[in-house]
């Protein structure tokens, strides 16, 4: 069956469905950037709360800014925007139909329909899920890059522009000009400070053009951080058949672990839905959380993935299964990640270790380490290596953190240790391959990368340490290497 809005009374019983009458939602978010993690996340407190009969002028407008997002914008107008949500619980799998978006603007190569959209009155928040790569850092210096091209371009024609920072500049320049208050940007993105990185992003793109409403945009614009969390594999044909086994014909659908979390500072002076009714923590103490999530989950599964990877383990759970994999990661959490994060209210390190470790080894989910592995040059620098400065800085152990580098440099050679290629799996997969092959004879090559490794570049501890595994990842292989850090 094609999933419409005339089908949902006819759907399987075992599909849960929208418990409120969509005809009765309007539009008062603009949400950039359509992926499974948004659907499986902010859709679905927001449907939760829609069934509550509550703030049902908070629906979602969909939007993009790519060329490929005009292909999710076509599959979830053709199902009237509704979204399949498939929970995989190790119990069995809890389908659900989400209909908290009611609208996707159309995606344009100027942004017209986008920008058209965020200036409407209606639109009281901005937000944002646009990939940790998405927010034109320079990891070598932390910041916002303004010289990046795509800034570059926007500046030089901020009335066209192509990313939607620029759009986010020239639809709050017409609010302005209307006499209209600006909307709220809510980034929903994995990085540390997320509401800065983004206000620096908004307003650096603007300074380009003009100085003076940059000024505007930092004295008036809120940006609150947040921090969010749920595991949301990446849809391929398995997840297309399990949502025929229930009856629906899905192109999109969404699968994910049960758990979720949401954590954000309560900055909305547009207002906001009452997210706090469907189990949303409001504090101003978003920071603690977001680096146990980050230390912890993030930087857990660099840790599973490279060294799943290398010893042949398809899915985050068989990484979990797999006795080395699993002890690499107790051991480097518990000596090297847990001592630099703070507890918070709901959690200490230890217990909060214990959640991540039965969430990784849910059967249920089928998270492929593949997909763990995708875009370390990203990732690293915010997942792996604020661990390790953390650690030479206090005088602490980083010897498994300095193996899990090695681990991806390794996996950047790109050939597992049986011969078989590694398909591209990063968008600077040909440089890191180039220079993860000169790093076999050379390992102080691989750390010429100041983007990734930024403050602990030309740390001794660090480079003789990263030198010795890699050493050994290429003359003993992964599982002999894993099995010398675990015996110490």
């Amino acid at each position: 069956m094609k999933l419409h809005t005339g089908a949902l009374d006819a759907l399987d019983p075992r599909i849960s469905r929208p418990a409120y009458d969509r005809s009765s939602l309007t539009p008062g978010i603009v949400h950039v950037g359509l992926g499974n993690f948004h659907r499986a996340h902010q859709a679905v407190y927001l449907d939760d709360l829609f069934a509550k009969g509550l703030d049902h002028d908070w629906a979602i407008c969909g939007a993009g800014v790519r060329a490929p997002d005009g292909n999710m914008r076509d599959a979830l107008a053709a199902q009237d925007y509704l979204s399949t949500v498939i929970e995989l619980d190790p119990s069995g799998p809890r389908p659900r139909i989400i209909g908290a978006m009611v609208d996707f603007c159309p995606v344009d190569p100027e942004n017209g329909p986008l920008i058209g959209r965020m200036a409407d009155p209606a639109t009281r928040i901005v937000s944002l899920t646009v990939t940790e790569g998405g927010y034109y850092v320079d990891a070598a210096t932390g910041t916002f890059d303004p010289a990046h091209p795509d800034i570059l371009a926007d500046g030089a024609a901020p009335e066209r522009p192509k990313t939607v920072f620029g759009a986010i500049v020239a639809a709050l320049k017409l609010r302005k000009d209307a006499g209209l208050p600006p909307f709220t940007v809510m980034s929903c993105d994995n990085i540390p400070g997320n509401g800065e990185v983004t206000r620096d992003a908004v307003a650096g793109t603007a300074r380009l053009s003009d100085p003076d409403f940059a000024g505007w945009i930092e004295a008036n614009v809120a940006f609150p951080n947040s921090m969010v969390d749920r595991i949301t594999p990446a849809t391929g044909e398995g997840e297309r058949a399990l949502a025929r086994e229930f009856g629906l014909d899905d192109p999109v659908p969404v699968t994910c672990e049960p758990f979720r979390q949401w954590v954000l500072e309560d900055n909305f002076p547009q207002g906001r839905p009452r997210l706090e009714e469907v189990g949303v923590t409001f504090t101003d103490h978003v920071h603690d959380y977001e680096r146990m999530k980050i230390r912890i989950l993030n930087g857990g599964h660099a840790i599973i993935a490279y060294a799943g990877a290398l010893l042949g383990c398809e899915f985050a759970d068989d990484a979990m299964a797999h006795p080395l994999v699993s002890a690499y990661l107790r051991k480097v959490e518990t000596a090297e990640i847990l001592p630099h994060v703070d507890p918070v209210p709901e959690f200490t390190p230890p217990a909060y270790l214990e959640l991540i470790e039965g969430r990784f080894a849910n059967p249920a989910v089928k998270d492929t380490i593949r997909r763990l592995c995708l875009d370390g040059s990203n990732r690293q620098p915010k997942f792996i290596v604020p661990s390790i400065a953390d650690g030479l800085r206090e005088g602490t152990p980083i010897e498994g953190l300095a193996l899990e580098s090695a681990l991806w440099c390794r996996y950047c050679a790109g050939t597992f240790e049986d011969g078989t290629e590694i398909a591209p799996n990063d968008p600077n997969w040909e440089a890191l391959t180039e220079l993860a092959a000169r790093a076999r004879e050379t390992p102080a090559a691989w750390l010429t990368q100041r983007a990734v490794y930024g403050e602990i570049q030309g740390n001794s501890r660090f480079e003789e340490s990263f030198a010795r595994w890699l050493d050994r990842l290429w003359s003993e292989g992964a599982q002999r290497s894993i099995e010398t850090y675990l015996n110490g």
